[in-house]
C-alpha cells in the first residue's frame, strides 16, 4: 500500500502527467522541425522557391537570409524550456506575418502557418505547468 503524504504524487496521479507531457513534447518538436526546414529551404537558394517568393509573394531576394536567420532564432528560444513562452510568442508573429502574405494574394495556404501556431501553443501548454496555471481550461457547469 502506498501512502500519499503531501509534496507526493502517487504513480496512477502522475502517469496522466507523464503523458501529457509527452504529447506537448511531440507537439514542440514539429513546428521546430517544420521551421527549421523553411529555413534550411531560404538558406539553400533553390532558384524555383527564390522566384516564387520573389514573383508569388512580392519579397526582394535579398530578405531570405534574415528571414531564415529570424526563423531560426524564434525556434532556437522555443525549443529552449526557459524561454519556450517567448519563442512562442515570437512564431507566432512571424507565422502572423506568413498568413499575412499568404491572405494577402488569395493564397488559401495560409491555414498551414495558422495550424502550425496552434499546434506550437498546444505543444507549450500541454509541457509547461505554467502556462496552464495562467490559462486554465475550465469545464462549463451545464444547469438543467
Amino acid at each position: 500500500m502506498q501512502v500519499n503524504t503531501p509534496g507526493m504524487e502517487t504513480d496512477t496521479a502522475r502517469l496522466p502527467r507523464r503523458a501529457t507531457l509527452w504529447i506537448g513534447r511531440v507537439l514542440t518538436a514539429l513546428p521546430i522541425l517544420m521551421m527549421l526546414f523553411s529555413a534550411s529551404i531560404k538558406l539553400a537558394g533553390n532558384p524555383q522557391m527564390v522566384e516564387e517568393f520573389v514573383n508569388r509573394f512580392g519579397y526582394p531576394a535579398s530578405v531570405l537570409p534574415a528571414l531564415a536567420a529570424v526563423e531560426v532564432a524564434c525556434v532556437a528560444l522555443y525549443a529552449i524550456p526557459r524561454t519556450a513562452v517567448l519563442g512562442a510568442i515570437l512564431l507566432t508573429g512571424y507565422l502572423g506575418g506568413a498568413i499575412a502574405t499568404h491572405v494577402r494574394i488569395g493564397d488559401p495556404s495560409f491555414l498551414f502557418p495558422l495550424a502550425l501556431g496552434v499546434v506550437a501553443w498546444a505543444g507549450l501548454y500541454l509541457r509547461e505547468q505554467g502556462l496552464q496555471a495562467l490559462l486554465p481550461l475550465r469545464r462549463v457547469a451545464v444547469s438543467r
